[in-house]
């Protein structure tokens, strides 16, 4: 059964989260047999982020990504423009068919045995001459059977670009649930045009020692790290301004939360908007004219949206996770691929609207760099603590205390705001405790018939203590 872990002593999976005492087993973290079961139960079914349209907008255009710990060739096909997403590996030995990162292209040719496929995935050569003289009758010319593997399904949603390798999953639509206007508002131009961001090529990759749930479990809603682990950017008041931060808007009213979707696993920092339309624009940026740009937008997004609440998310609104490790908000992507049981690689897409002039481009590039590069002075810290949990937590000492997740259990209530999500204060761990009761539905789950559709009048939420009935307002 996939929902046991042989390796000591047929435990089952449910029996490392305690409900009750608000409680996760370092061995979820640890475990190699758990890791191994994740990638089959969890990233064989998932709809996983790809990347970004504006990564290859030309036809042959291709990048390398991940889906979990395989390597996965997104490209744009030279003829109908279409993007696909093939895993990475050679029909005949397995070699990668392509060994760089990004670029352009007619066919990939294995360096092996030059197996050649188009930008469809069709095997459409091989090596030595021709096929008879290498193959004799065993390899029928243009095979269809030996092209490249393909995804199951792929989508692409306002410009992001995500695939599962489960074709019978449900489609992305119905995987987003509520969150489906948060991630499209995450995708606007900052005056409110849909698909209105390109993404800067290269992206940032960062190789941590840990394992993906360390990042991919608690970002996005830990805000009671903030006074500790950033506490020289606060010092320098480097957190919330890009620059000089002197004009104030007018309040805007609005209610933060933390919030979790039990049923589908996504969740996070959550603003609820008290009023139709936009906040007001304030000043943030050192560089000149920047400013000038960002107001006129809001100007143009206020008329565009004069009749509307904002979506809870993006754009001043908080960022929030899709199970089950992409964090999103308005000016950045990162997502989480697990290479081994204690090795994570984070990446990060930083967005722009794609028609702004080049200085503002180059100021949000910069701020990119700043706030998220290598020598940044904020996401550094965090993955500073990432880089000991793992090995802090594999002894067998260690692995016998369990961490605690218990922040606001019980606190949370259903909001019809966002159908079927638990809302709760925006210090607690509502979002976390989310992500594991959908974790745990798919380390346990046969097939996508045991996760969806979801039984709408049933309470998924493993964790006791919530309110199960609906209410206006938490």
């Amino acid at each position: 059964m996939a929902n046991i872990v042989r390796a000591i002593g047929d435990r089952s999976i449910r029996a490392y989260i305690d409900p009750e005492r608000g409680t996760v087993s370092r061995e979820l973290y640890v475990n190699d047999d758990i890791f191994a079961q994740e990638l089959e139960q969890i990233y064989q079914r998932c709809w996983l982020l790809l990347g970004h349209e504006s990564q290859i907008p030309n036809p042959g255009d291709f990048v390398v990504t991940r889906m979990g710990t395989e390597e996965v060739l997104m490209v744009r096909d030279r003829k109908d423009h279409k993007i696909r997403a093939f895993l990475n590996s050679c029909r005949h030995r397995g070699m990668k068919v392509c060994r760089y990162d990004e670029g352009n292209t007619l066919v990939f040719t294995c360096p092996y045995h030059a197996w050649t496929y188009d930008t469809k995935g069709k095997l459409v050569g091989v090596g030595f001459g021709n096929y008879a003289n290498a193959y004799t009758d065993t390899l029928p010319t243009g095979s269809e059977e030996w092209g490249l593997v393909e995804v199951g399904q792929i989508c692409n949603f306002y410009g992001s670009i995500w695939a599962t390798w489960d074709p019978k999953a449900p489609s992305f639509q119905d995987y987003l649930g509520p969150f489906a206007e948060s991630l499209r508002h995450c995708l606007q131009s900052s005056d409110g045009e849909d698909a209105g961001l390109e993404f800067f090529t290269p992206f940032q990759r960062h190789r941590i020692p840990t394992n993906w749930k360390v990042p991919g479990f608690t970002s996005v809603t830990d805000l009671t790290h903030t006074a500790m682990t950033h506490r020289s950017a606060q010092a320098a008041g480097l957190h919330e301004d890009r620059g000089t931060g002197k004009e104030t808007a007018k309040p805007f009213p609005q209610e933060k939360y933390a919030i979790g979707d039990h049923n589908l696993g996504h969740g996070g920092m959550c603003t609820f908007y008290d009023q139709l339309g936009v906040p007001d624009y304030a000043n943030e940026w050192f560089e000149p004219g920047v400013d000038d740009y960002f107001r006129a937008q809001t100007e143009r997004k206020k008329l565009l949206i004069a009749d509307r609440i904002m979506p809870p998310h993006g754009w001043g609104g908080g960022h929030f996770a899709i199970f089950p490790a992409v964090m999103v908000d308005s000016w950045r992507i990162r997502y989480y691929h697990p290479h081994e049981t204690g090795i994570t690689e984070r990446w990060s897409l930083f967005g722009v609207d794609k028609n702004a002039p080049d200085h503002v481009k180059d100021a949000v590039r910069h701020y990119a760099e700043r706030f998220n590069g290598p020598v940044g002075f904020f996401e550094s810290d965090d993955m500073e603590n990432w880089n000991y949990v793992f090995p802090a937590s594999q002894g067998a000492t260690a692995r016998k205390y369990d961490y605690f997740y218990r922040n606001g259990l019980g606190h949370g209530k259903y909001d019809d705001r966002l159908p079927g999500v638990v809302v709760n204060g925006s210090y607690t761990e509502e979002a976390h405790r989310a992500r594991f009761s959908r974790w745990l539905a798919f380390m346990e789950a046969k097939s996508w018939d045991d996760l969806y559709p979801l039984n709408k009048s049933a309470n998924h939420n493993i964790w006791p203590g919530v309110d199960g009935q609906a209410s206006a307002k938490a």
